[in-house]
């Protein structure tokens, strides 16, 4: 199932890397590689925003989402958008915390746009920032979709 666009699934377990990179203003804060080093997507932070928001772009420097965070919400929320919007007609999935007390092993519910009650979940992320992995549920169920592995941390 494709939450975004096909041209980002694969059948097959793609391994990526993940490089913060600081004091960057052009070439965006994160930087997802292939395992060849070939340069997948960024994420840039707006300079001067006033709302905490990231744009992943594609290599070609095209947006592909804007994540928005929902400064309210008591379960650090975020709202993914198509694109550079963040008008609720582009709303992909909403995402937030399960509960607030989870600090180093955080729980995350993702609601697709379709799913306004927020009452059941359409996947849900278990993850470990000690370890800097996660993995990404079906729903409520143990059904992997997806799974991410630190492989310097084992």
């Amino acid at each position: 199932m494709a939450i975004v666009s096909p041209n980002f699934c694969a059948p097959y377990p793609i391994e990526l890397g993940i490089v913060r990179k600081v004091m960057t203003i052009t070439d965006g804060n994160f930087a997802v590689t292939d395992a060849n080093g070939n340069l997948l997507f960024k994420v840039k932070e707006p300079l001067f925003s006033l709302s905490d928001k990231r744009i992943l772009l594609d290599a070609s420097d095209t947006p592909i989402l804007t994540l928005k965070e929902n400064k309210v919400s008591l379960h650090d929320r975020w709202q993914v958008f198509r694109g550079k919007s963040t008008d609720q007609s582009d709303l992909v999935y909403t995402l937030k915390r399960s509960s607030m007390i989870q600090l180093m092993k955080p729980k995350l519910d993702v609601f697709l746009a379709h799913n306004k009650e927020m009452k059941v979940c359409d996947f849900h992320v278990k993850g470990s920032w000690i370890d800097r992995s996660c993995v990404v549920y079906a729903g409520k169920s143990d059904a992997i979709v997806a799974q991410v592995i630190n492989i310097f941390h084992q």
